[in-house]
């Protein structure tokens, strides 16, 4: 039986959390934050570190966003619709073409001009990147300038979703000298267009942003970012409540309630934890042992057990930050019958991994190796920090794998989620699965122009995807974002993950 989090907080050494406390002290006070008001540049404490050097075709494309250093031609609205960005207008012109207005009169971090050509080489090379970034996984984009200030963008097949998918962290647009070292990663540092300037970058450890003063909208209200990479929950917590720094993302459930209201900001999510079983190889590439393990899950006693009740019972792959999944669900098709106790007993051990980068993913995956042991699994644990383990588990080198995922990510519609966690050719699929049935219904679902039309068939292929048990939802997540709202203005609680830090952004 997991020890209860009331004794777990309890029985955390004095001298540890001291000890955690400092460590982000250090970290955080050589920024300086001379001046009040909007001269006082802002602290931020971040859960993840750069995984892929800054590269902007992985995850560190988000935290690029979030830090409001790139863009791309649109950006997304509260509601997920498009709208314009380095793109003044677009508009159709026949099944798979768009016509996109470049913004005029706007220059990169480095002085250089944006142009049409410039837009055409960042998506060109975005569709060339190796690993293929997550919102290119069920499309290919052609662009060509059209003259000085137009891009056609042609895409494999017809593409209603374009203009949110371009709004999409790795679609940024960035200047030549991003790419100008040959087979080298591309480098976003000074050569974006956002409010921010990326100066610096510390390895995992911190990052320096500076206010970009040629900006073609709203000049950012302070006049730089001093990031740390603090990966423990604790830790960031600590230095919020010690105002060590100004912002803390993702603040740890057991300490929202330490912190009180002034300091925490709870939201929902289109997240959705949960417990990828690998189809391609080991134990789960039976069907009826993966059927096995989603019986013996029981995701209600994760949100009173290590939520605290700040989460919701999965109810399938969408939940409450999808608000038209419920009405429109249906059940899992095609499940297989679960593979007895004893047939379980007979299987060999089993990883399950998590990371740490999220605090309750580990105590999240304590109870679901309980859970699974209880069944007769043999499982063994593995926990580290993201960035160690990405690569593996794209790889397929884990049973199971715990993680959080933002299902509105990719284009702010789910089918981006379903093409790359779920398809045989999908960049993101951890969970290996390659099924003809859930291909088709993705597929189908991401060639409908209706929305609703496209909603329904969605939940199609969800039901296909539960059905084959390769994943097993667990609890869809409620933000909780640090920071004092007394003193610290600006901060973006947005649903899909994709700001945080803005233009507006500033203490006072």
């Amino acid at each position: 039986m997991p020890t209860p989090r009331r004794l777990r907080r309890a029985a955390l050494p004095l001298a540890a959390t001291a000890l955690l406390a400092t460590a982000v002290t250090a970290c955080t006070s050589s920024g300086g934050s001379g001046g009040s008001g909007g001269d006082q540049r802002l602290k931020v404490a971040l859960a993840f570190p750069p995984a892929q050097a800054m590269s902007p075709y992985g995850d560190d494309a988000v935290t690029l966003s979030r830090l409001a250093v790139v863009e791309g031609l649109t950006r997304l609205d509260r509601d997920g619709e498009a709208e314009p960005a380095l793109a003044t207008s677009w508009k159709r012109d026949g099944d798979r073409a768009w016509l996109f207005t470049i913004r005029p009169d706007t220059v990169f971090q480095d002085g250089t001009k944006l142009d049409a050509a410039a837009v055409v080489r960042s998506l060109a090379a975005a569709q060339q990147a190796s690993p293929k970034p997550r919102v290119l996984s069920d499309t290919t984009l052609t662009p060509t300038a059209e003259g000085a200030d137009t891009v056609r963008i042609t895409t494999k097949d017809a593409d209603p979703l374009l203009p949110q998918r371009l709004a999409n962290p790795s679609l940024s647009v960035l200047s030549a000298d991003a790419y100008a070292k040959s087979g080298a990663k591309v480098d976003p540092a000074g050569h974006a267009t956002g409010p921010f300037t990326l100066a610096e970058v510390n390895g995992a450890v911190s990052a320096t942003l500076e206010r970009n003063d040629t900006y073609w909208g709203a000049k950012a209200k302070t006049p730089g970012v001093d990031v740390k990479f603090v990966a423990d929950g604790t830790a960031r917590a600590n230095a919020l409540r010690t105002k060590d720094v100004d912002v803390a993302e993702y603040v740890p459930i057991s300490q929202a309630s330490l912190l009180g209201d002034g300091l925490v900001h709870e939201f929902p999510s289109a997240r959705t934890n949960g417990l990828s079983l690998n189809t391609g190889r080991g134990v789960f590439a039976d069907p009826a042992m993966r059927a096995a393990a989603r019986a013996a899950i029981d995701p209600k006693a994760l949100v009173d057990g290590v939520y605290e009740g700040r989460a919701d019972t999965a109810q399938g792959l969408l939940g409450p930050g999808v608000p038209w999944a419920a009405d429109l669900r249906t059940a899992p098709t095609g499940r297989a019958k679960a593979a007895t106790p004893a047939e379980v007993r007979k299987t060999p051990e089993i990883v399950l991994a998590t990371y740490t980068n999220r605090p309750e993913l580990p105590e999240v995956a304590t109870v679901v190796q309980q859970q699974l042991e209880k069944s007769g699994f043999t499982v063994k644990q593995v926990v580290r920090d993201y960035a160690q383990m990405e690569a593996d588990a794209l790889a397929g080198k884990y049973d199971g794998f715990i993680q959080a995922r933002n299902t509105l990510l990719d284009t702010a519609d789910p089918v981006s989620y379903l093409a790359s966690d779920f398809t045989c050719d999908g960049s993101f699929n951890i969970t290996q699965l390659c099924a003809k049935p859930v291909d088709t219904a993705v597929d189908r679902a991401a060639a409908l122009a209706d929305t609703d039309a496209r909603h329904k068939a969605e939940m199609t292929a969800e039901a296909a995807i539960l059905g084959s048990d390769a994943l097993v939802p667990l609890v869809h997540e409620r933000f909780v974002q640090g920071y004092d709202d007394a003193r610290v203005r600006g901060v973006a609680l947005d649903p899909m993950e994709r700001t945080l830090i803005t233009a507006d952004t500033r203490i006072g």
